[in-house]
């Protein structure tokens, strides 16, 4: 499990230093497949359908269906593949690894009496959950921020079934349709956006504000 766990964060890690946005999404579907691993390991241990349940949703969705769905985007739209970076890969891998320590002296300051296990989980959720958002506001294409969402979504994800041993299952439900619906959503606004402006480039897009 611990080996899965570590897996989820370097190729949270891996994230940062992608040029490519095709690397980007395999990258998730990786992170995503290991998420899988974790709640169905769990689900033959407990025995629970409703884990079951759950980690076939998170193989379906995140590991088949959405990276299917953002592909299908970027070759309709016809776009470069490169991501645009604010930073250059050796500082974005540097503030990646800062967001971990920042991870791990908050929960191991805030949460001291939690068992290893337990806190090792926290902490990987909480540092992939940092990286998320930094993917989400240091890369300068739209699509890269809606994977930067998706992979904020897996921390959230992997925080709750750390805390509660497997998210509720009518929760992770809810959470999956919202998710995917919402990707749907974003996908739909690039393809419009590039159409309208022959780009998707975020910080260009910023200077249509008035």
């Amino acid at each position: 499990m611990e080996m899965m766990l570590y897996g989820v964060l370097v190729v949270a890690l891996m994230m940062t230093i992608v040029k490519r946005f095709s690397a980007l999404v395999t990258a998730f579907a990786v992170q995503s497949f290991l998420l899988f691993l974790l709640i169905f390991i769990e689900a033959v241990k407990s025995g629970s359908i409703q884990l079951y349940v759950v980690a076939g949703l998170i193989l379906i969705m995140k590991v088949i269906a959405i990276p299917a769905f953002l592909g299908r985007i970027v070759k309709k739209i016809k776009t470069s593949e490169e991501l645009g970076l604010f930073v250059n890969t050796a500082l974005s891998i540097l503030i990646a690894v800062a967001l971990v320590g920042i991870s791990y002296y908050f929960i191991g300051n805030f949460l001291p009496s939690m068992e290893k296990e337990s806190k090792t989980a926290l902490v990987i959720s909480l540092s992939v959950t940092l990286i998320g958002a930094f993917i989400m506001i240091l890369r300068m294409k739209a699509l890269a921020q809606v994977v930067g969402l998706l992979i904020m979504e897996n921390g959230i994800f992997l925080a709750g079934a750390s805390i509660t041993d497997g998210v509720p299952f009518f929760v992770e439900m809810a959470v999956s349709f919202d998710v995917f619906v919402a990707v749907i959503i974003l996908g739909v606004f690039v393809y419009r956006i590039n159409s309208l402006f022959t780009h998707i480039d975020a910080d260009k897009l910023n200077e249509l504000k008035g």
